[in-house]
């Protein structure tokens, strides 16, 4: 864990306290002492400061912030290298994160509309410029309501941000990020480009409309589920018309062409699918689930720039070191173990069998007795008397003397 850096000073940076916790960097809000303005101050953790390739991701994030400028996109201050120790300096925003919404239950649609309607109009623009974010998830979506009367909403963290390329990996072919909102092809490491952000925009939409992600339960079973499964039919989840299952199922669809053109298209065709439905309230929870609805803490990410007690999505722990996983290998099998071929049940029985044969067959070999002395043959002729003359003349010989052998 990097040491809290709360009370000193970087440059002419102030740092008043931590904002949050994530996977490359530690967020602080400070004081820029020469402008008299609160910020955002992003800065690498320190057991990652040695890091080549860590650095310069982090880098890689200041330039590819610098060149955006767009309503919807955390404007970048300055960035800098003190002591050894990178920084990022950014607006901060006074709110809260979408997950943080989202855990108190779903959205009502006019507001889920309003909100990610300026994603994809910030995601649009990015992907316009030949760059792709490939990290959206609720806890990178920063709303406000000091903008104007609407609430706004600011996309952050471009820490993965890469220009058109393939899935993001380290050099050492790992997956780093979040896999709770990730495209089929950025797990796999294949070619990403703008539909990878649509596919987790959609499941954005899933999430705010239903109060929990697509996919539910340990990493393995995220990632197989967005590998293999389809996105549960939201109808079912809450009341809202089969027209939006229509709309997220080919938002998610595993194969990008079969997608929608670009992110407003998406929300456009939600916007239609829920034309009918009673936009001032929050849909109604359908089935036993109701109210009960498990709700799944998305692994790994970095920290969102946000002003207040940092509100992670669905309780999200602070991470001490970055999540690298190891690239799922296809359906049905782990995304963390190496393939092996399965034995038959009996397999294990009969070698424990066969070992105890083996070893009774040694214990009766170490126990058995050595050979036993040759014994004398035996014969069933009777005895030779030897009789002197004397004997001879005062007793008869016997006919025949019995001899008792030794059994």
């Amino acid at each position: 864990m990097s040491e809290d850096l709360s009370g000193r000073r970087i440059a002419h940076y102030r740092i008043d306290g931590v904002l949050g916790r994530g996977g490359m960097s530690v967020t602080y809000k400070a004081t820029d002492v020469r402008l008299g303005r609160k910020v955002a101050l992003k800065v690498i953790g320190e057991h990652l400061a040695p890091d080549a390739e860590f650095r310069e991701r982090f880098v890689d994030e200041a330039r590819n912030t610098s060149a955006i400028d767009h309503a919807n996109i955390v404007p970048l201050y300055d960035f800098d290298e003190v002591d050894g120790l990178l920084y990022i300096a950014m607006r901060l925003v006074d709110g809260q994160d979408l997950s943080g919404h989202i855990k108190e239950g779903p959205l009502t649609p006019a507001r889920t509309l309003t909100l990610l309607a300026q994603v994809a109009e910030a995601l649009d623009m990015l992907h316009g410029k030949g760059l792709v974010h490939l990290d959206v998830k609720p806890a990178n979506v920063l709303v406000t309501t000091k903008e104007g009367v609407r609430e706004h909403v600011y996309v952050a963290d471009f820490g993965l941000t890469r220009r058109g390329a393939t899935g993001h990996r380290t050099r050492t072919g790992d997956f780093l990020g979040s896999p709770t909102y990730a495209a089929p092809e950025h797990l796999r490491g294949e070619p990403v480009d703008g539909r990878t952000d649509q596919y987790a925009l959609a499941c954005m939409l899933f999430a705010c409309l239903s109060g929990r992600p697509p996919f539910q339960g340990g990493v393995q079973e995220v990632i197989q589920g967005h590998l293999g499964q389809t996105v549960p039919p939201l109808s079912q989840l809450v009341a809202l018309p089969p027209a939006i299952d229509d709309v997220i199922r080919k938002g998610t669809s595993k194969e990008p062409s079969q997608r929608y053109a670009n992110c407003a298209e998406l929300i456009a065709a939600a916007r239609v699918a829920l034309a009918g439905v009673a936009q001032g309230s929050a849909p109604t929870q359908l089935g036993p689930a109701s109210g009960s609805i498990p709700v799944q803490s998305p692994v790994s990410g970095p920290t969102p720039v946000q002003q207040g007690p940092y509100q992670g999505g669905f309780g999200q722990q602070p991470l001490a070191d970055p999540v690298r996983l190891r690239p799922p290998n296809q359906v049905g099998v782990s995304a963390f173990t190496a393939s092996k071929k399965e034995r038959p049940v009996w397999f294990a029985p009969v070698i424990a069998a066969a070992a105890a044969i083996v070893v009774i067959i040694i214990v009766v070999i170490i126990l058995s007795p050595g050979d036993e002395p040759a014994r004398q043959p035996k014969t069933n002729s009777s005895p030779t008397l030897q009789l002197d003359d004397e004997s001879t003349s005062k007793k008869p010989l016997p006919t025949s003397v019995p001899v008792r052998t030794s059994r």
